[in-house]
Parts: C-alpha cells; sequence; structure tokens
C-alpha cells in the first residue's frame, strides 16, 4: 500500500475506527493510540481487499482487537486512572450540541454499547457484526437487546432528573 492509499482510507474511515476503539476504551487518548496502529497495520498489511466495505470492517475489526488487548495487558489494568480525570473534565464542559443519545450510549456496559455503537452508527447487519466480534447472530440479538433496553431505561431517567422527580433515578 501506498502512502495516497493510506490517506485516502486515513481520511474516509478515522472517525469510525477512533469510535469502535473509543467504546472499549472510553478514553480518547488510548483510542488515538489504536487508531495509530491500526492504520500502521494497515499500511504494511501485504494482503488484498475485496472492496472498500471489507476495508471497513477489516480496519473496525483491527480496532476491536487491538482495544481487547489493551485493556487485557497488565500495564493498562494496573495504571492509575488519571484519564477518569480528564474524561470528568471533559464530560463538565461539554457543549449543548453533543448528541445525547451517543452521550448515554457511553455509559452502557462495553457489549451492549459496542453492538448498539456498530448497529446503529456504523450501519452493520447482526451477522456482520457476529464476524466481527466473533460471537453468534442470536447473541448479537441479545446484546442488541439489552442495551436497548438500558438505554431506555437511561432515557427515562434522565427526562425524570430533568422535570424534578429524582425518586426513579
Amino acid at each position: 500500500m501506498n502512502g495516497k492509499e493510506l490517506g485516502y482510507y486515513l481520511e474516509k474511515y478515522r472517525n469510525s475506527v477512533f469510535a469502535a476503539a473509543l467504546f472499549y476504551l472510553k478514553n480518547p487518548h488510548d483510542a488515538d493510540d489504536v487508531l495509530q496502529d491500526v492504520f500502521f497495520r494497515l499500511y504494511t498489511y501485504d494482503g488484498s481487499f475485496e472492496s472498500e466495505e471489507h476495508v471497513k470492517a477489516w480496519l473496525i475489526r483491527c480496532a476491536i482487537n487491538r482495544s481487547k488487548n489493551l485493556l487485557h495487558s497488565p500495564w493498562y489494568r494496573l495504571s492509575a486512572p488519571l484519564e477518569a480525570a480528564v474524561d470528568k473534565i471533559q464530560s463538565d464542559n461539554a457543549g449543548a450540541g453533543d448528541d445525547d443519545v451517543f452521550r448515554l450510549l457511553k455509559k452502557l456496559g462495553r457489549r451492549n454499547r459496542v453492538a448498539l455503537y456498530l448497529y446503529y452508527y456504523e450501519d452493520y447487519s447482526t451477522e456482520e457484526i457476529a464476524k466481527m466480534l466473533g460471537i453468534s447472530t442470536v447473541a448479537v440479538t441479545s446484546r442488541l437487546k439489552r442495551g436497548r433496553k438500558q438505554l431506555g431505561k437511561l432515557i427515562e431517567a434522565e427526562r425524570n432528573a430533568e422535570n424534578g422527580d429524582k425518586s426513579t433515578i
């Protein structure tokens, strides 16, 4: 792969790869590291791709795998959560234009959050998500169902909090 092709794919799929990593890691700095690693792997990849959609799926799959590896590394598990303070500052300063559903989606558990993100934001089918995550289609469907239910509860809790009803939170 040459630099021009890499630039094209980087421009086209940067946000998708970053978001996939962010949904696993919940840390923009680590997601950025994964983004760089994934595109380096693409640059050095010797294989071929069938289509643009194959490239996108390969990149997201790499981001998911790299994120999982990072989460399971001893360094990541034992490091001090300095990033949590940065995330807190960023969330306190978030603008009103942020996508509320996207923000609430980040509060879900990783499994359901990733399934919902890939399904609704990246427009993958349940079969494609199952292949990417290495799970059955039934498992993807279950995660989507559970995630929608959890998301509904979060939305309801926020609405009640906005209306001054703190008893349901």
